[in-house]
């Protein structure tokens, strides 16, 4: 018997989500080969080409020369030295840099920009990351918790008032509008005119780095031709954990938020039909015969 509940389970939940899960990977590949793959042979060639021309200019180099002076710059940006610029350019490990790592450590982001070159540095991540990130898991959970709890009230929900009801859904609705406008929409158009980015690239950073994706595309404050202040990749970093903290509370509310309008939907459809029943629910007269 417990061998057939088994078997059951897996063919009726299990397998059709795996099946949905592999199909959603598949056409994920499909498409983002046909939209990536050309553009990637296009780059390829113009890297190329731009080699032979450098080495036509320039006659007194060879194609190994060349060959090792791009694998030094490929060392270089693989240790999180930017190629651009020269030595006097910001310390990727000053302490707002070092902050701003910490943070994508922990939140498991990652970018792939920066990494610790040392061996000592290596291990250290280890060990902060293993103790790092349960510890965010929890401190975004308990944030989360307790700002719902700070916004909501669950408890006989149903018992208020129906207007009462209404500027519930309608607060919670405006709480998640302006959380989307301070998290998703106004630090993408800040990173944008300081980086130089547009509004599309920002946005796109924005949602790579609260996704935890961190492709490592985009970055802030990479660039050594702009002069950032002290603090402001360790804005980026809290930032970061404020946003993880947000999207944590919109998980939770955004499922509430539609329960409660689907059970408002459901009030208000039922006093419609009350007060249109009304007149028909009235119990006629009935003429008594009166006996003589």
């Amino acid at each position: 018997m417990p061998r057939a509940g088994v078997c059951s389970c897996w063919g009726g939940q299990v397998l059709p989500l795996l099946l949905a899960y592999i199909c959603y990977l598949l056409l994920g590949a499909t498409i983002f080969q046909l939209l990536e793959k050309q553009a990637e042979a296009q780059s390829r060639d113009q890297f190329q080409l731009e080699k032979l021309r450098f080495l036509e200019n320039y006659t007194c180099l060879d194609q190994q020369a060349l060959e090792q002076f791009v694998q030094v710059i490929l060392e270089a940006w693989v240790k999180g030295v930017n190629p651009k610029g020269n030595s006097t350019n910001p310390s990727n490990w000053d302490f707002g840099s070092s902050f701003f790592f910490a943070g994508t450590v922990v939140t498991t982001i990652g970018y792939g920009n920066l990494a610790p070159s040392t061996e000592a540095g290596q291990v250290f991540c280890v060990f902060y990351a293993l103790m790092g990130i349960p510890l965010n898991v929890v401190f975004l959970n308990h944030l989360g918790t307790g700002l719902r709890a700070h916004l909501t009230t669950l408890d006989r929900w149903e018992e208020h008032p129906r207007h009462s009801q209404l500027l519930q859904v309608l607060g919670l609705a405006l709480f998640l509008t302006l959380g989307t406008l301070v998290i998703l929409i106004f630090p993408p158009m800040f990173f944008s005119h300081v980086e130089g980015w547009s509004f599309r690239e920002g946005f796109y950073f924005a949602f790579i780095t609260l996704s935890t994706i961190g492709f490592g595309d985009y970055v802030v404050g990479t660039d050594p031709s702009k002069h950032y202040i002290a603090v402001y990749r360790s804005l980026a970093a809290i930032w970061i954990l404020l946003g993880l903290a947000w999207l944590a509370v919109v998980l939770s509310l955004g499922s509430l938020l539609l329960h409660r309008c689907s059970r408002l939907w459901q009030l208000i459809r039922g006093l419609d039909l009350k007060d249109g029943a009304a007149p028909d629910s009235e119990p006629r007269s009935q003429k008594i015969p009166i006996s003589a």
